[in-house]
Order: structure tokens, then C-alpha cells, then sequence
């Protein structure tokens, strides 16, 4: 097997399991402006189509050639990157919600993954999306996780609106100033504390 269709292999397991988890998770609170999460979802949509472009059988523009210790290399970050969102996803347990909209049992979770950054489902998307376009090398999975980029990082500010409003700005404030957004380590945290969260 190549590292091309490791990965293609990976994504696949991944998206079937993520789909059939989806029933576990817990009610909404409140209702949201569903048309607030509009552009990200059209550009997760058009990164999907351009990532899977890239393997399609057509003679699209190659940007390198990864060789195969690097392609499976960028195999074990895509496996790293999605298994790090399962780990996200089990650590939060009913808590995650496929929307941006807060569970009715919501509050701040800063353990686990949730420690390390504050949206370790995006950050193993983007690790494993980024893996998966340096093993490619195609224009179409470059553009298509630029995209991907601009669209998590659109939700991921979307959700903290919600979770400021829902939960308190004061109350989040805290675990902000304490774990990053998406680059795990790009705070150092001085200690931390119980709060209340969730999410992407």
C-alpha cells in the first residue's frame, strides 16, 4: 500500500466512524443564527471537494513530489492529526455538538486535549489536512487546506462568540488567556484552574 492510499484509507475510516457517532451528543441549549456558520460551511465544502480533486485521475498540477519516507511520514500526522480529534471527542463525551450552539450541560472542560488547545477537533483537522496536502503535492489539496484553514478558523471564532454569550466572557476569559486556539504550546500557561467549555 502507498502512503497516498494509507491516507486516502485513513480519512475514509475516520468519516464513516465520525458519522455514526454523530447520534451521541447532547441537546442544544438554545437556538443559534445557523446562517453565522454559512461561510464556513461552504468553505469546508469547497476544501473537501478540492482535497478530493487531488485524487482524482487527472493530470492536475503537481507542486512536488514527496518521496516515500516523506509520504509516510505526512501517513503517521494524518493518523496522529484524526486521532487526536477521536481523543477530543471521547474526552468531552455528550458534551460535543456538531453545531456551534452550547449542550444544555454545557460548560468550560479544560483537561485532556482540551488543555492543550481550545478546539482539538480543528487542530487535528488542520494537522491532518496539512499532512495529507504536503503527501499529495497537488495544487487542489494545497488550495483545498487553505481553505480549510480559513474556514476552521472562522468556526472556531464563531463558537467562542457563542460560548462568551452563553457562558459568561468573564468566565471564559480565563481559559483563553491560559490555551491556545488551535497551536498547541503557543502559550505557556502559569497554572491552570477548573472552569466551564467544550466544542470544536
Amino acid at each position: 500500500m502507498s502512503p497516498s492510499a494509507f491516507i486516502a484509507a485513513a480519512w475514509i475510516v475516520w468519516l464513516f466512524t465520525w458519522i455514526l457517532a454523530a447520534g451521541w451528543s447532547a441537546r442544544t441549549a438554545s437556538h443559534h443564527d445557523l446562517g453565522a456558520e454559512s461561510p464556513s460551511r461552504v468553505l469546508t465544502l469547497a476544501a473537501v471537494v478540492m482535497i478530493l480533486a487531488s485524487y482524482w485521475p487527472l493530470q492536475s498540477a503537481l507542486l512536488w513530489r514527496a518521496s516515500l519516507e516523506v509520504g509516510w511520514a505526512m501517513a503517521g500526522l494524518v493518523v496522529l492529526g484524526l486521532g487526536f480529534t477521536w481523543a477530543a471527542r471521547l474526552h468531552l463525551g455528550p458534551l460535543w455538538s456538531s453545531t456551534s450552539a452550547p449542550s444544555e450541560d454545557h460548560r468550560i472542560v479544560e483537561t485532556g486535549p482540551y488543555g492543550i488547545v481550545r478546539h482539538p477537533v480543528y487542530a487535528g483537522l488542520l494537522l491532518a489536512v496539512a499532512a495529507t496536502a504536503v503527501e499529495s503535492g497537488r495544487i487542489e489539496a494545497v488550495g483545498g487546506a487553505l481553505l480549510l484553514v480559513a474556514a476552521i478558523s472562522l468556526r472556531a471564532k464563531l463558537e467562542e462568540r457563542f460560548l462568551r454569550r452563553d457562558l459568561g466572557d468573564e468566565a471564559y476569559a480565563g481559559y483563553r488567556r491560559r490555551v491556545p486556539m488551535l497551536i498547541p504550546f503557543a502559550k505557556i500557561a502559569p497554572h491552570a484552574s477548573n472552569g466551564q467549555n467544550g466544542g470544536g
